[in-house]
């Protein structure tokens, strides 16, 4: 269906046929989109006649059973998609602060369960009237385009954005539970790790910069060649590694900002203080463009930064880089 330049308009289109045509485009199905949309499939069909009608061009090229995209079609969807996230984006924060505050956190999961939650309530007991909600994940989100206020990532500095402001930075250390030292053989030098299962991340030998989150890179600062433990324990997350060390499955090369908590309260055993790795990973608080001036999130913001402070004291940082 090629329409003729004499049909084409310059009014502005409508959001309803822009709404119906994402959800076709989505699932190349007039069916499934008018489920969705919660309208008739022939309601739906004619939203896209005219919309078709209004551009000039095919968008879609029917099928028996199924449709798909034209090369104008493509076109429209890679602008449609972004400016509807804006406007669902934009009329969640105006519902937002109609109603109740809150602030919305995405973070990685182990940051989230080891030194986030953990805080929580000191925030929640000084701000009861701001609902805090955290989304745990290890993939970076819009914060132009979702209703997330800020994100708190782990990166080296050059992969995070010019207004990122870094919270701590990172050492790595083995620790141990103190009741597996009584129950098993000592741990007085470095060659004592013989003994022990150690414990270290699946995909530590994955990915850019990971390796430094690796046994095998600790050895070779400490310049111990040859060395074979009893056994080896992998596990995805820093959450899981840090919680094999709490039940005394063995030694584990950890994160110190995560532990800091566990060893100030002797849960956890740092068996070689002097042997710190360094790490070029830091943790970054990155605030929404949309959101930094209203009230709940700066109060957030503060709160964030104290408790960084008291971190990086914990873990012995003597300054803030950036500070």
């Amino acid at each position: 269906m090629q329409h003729s330049q004499s049909h084409q308009r310059s009014r502005p289109i409508s959001v309803g046929q822009l709404r119906a045509f994402e959800a076709v485009a989505r699932h190349l199905n007039f069916r499934a989109a008018s489920e969705e949309l919660a309208l008739t499939q022939s309601a739906v069909s004619r939203q896209i006649q005219g919309l078709e009608q209004e551009v000039g061009v095919s968008l879609f090229l029917r099928h028996t059973r199924a449709v798909e995209l034209t090369g104008a079609g493509a076109q429209l969807l890679r602008a449609v998609i972004p400016a509807l996230d804006r406007v669902d984006a934009a009329v969640r924060l105006i519902r937002q602060s109609a109603g109740r505050k809150s602030v919305a956190i995405s973070t990685y999961a182990s940051f989230a369960s080891m030194w986030l939650i953990p805080r929580l309530e000191d925030f929640q007991r000084a701000h009861p009237d701001i609902d805090i909600r955290i989304d745990a994940t290890d993939i970076s989100v819009d914060l132009e385009t979702t209703d997330v206020d800020l994100a708190l990532r782990y990166s080296v500095p050059g992969n995070v954005p010019s207004h990122a402001q870094r919270l701590f930075g990172e050492q790595l250390t083995p620790v141990v539970s103190p009741w597996l030292l009584k129950s098993g053989p000592g741990l007085q030098k470095v060659q004592d790790l013989a003994q022990f299962a150690l414990v270290e991340s699946r995909d530590a030998n994955h990915g850019q910069h990971i390796e430094w989150l690796t046994w095998q890179r600790w050895f070779e600062e400490n310049h111990i060649t040859h060395f074979e433990p009893k056994r080896w324990l992998y596990f995805n997350y820093a959450h899981q590694i840090a919680q094999a060390a709490l039940t005394g499955q063995g030694v584990a090369l950890v994160r110190t900002p995560l532990i800091a908590d566990s060893l100030a309260s002797g849960d956890l055993i740092e068996p070689f203080p002097d042997r710190r790795l360094d790490s070029p990973m830091a943790c970054w608080l990155i605030i929404g463009p949309r959101n930094a001036a209203r009230p709940e999130v700066l109060a957030f913001c503060d709160w964030l930064k104290d408790q960084a402070a008291q971190t990086r004291k914990a873990i012995g940082e003597e300054a803030d880089p950036k500070a």
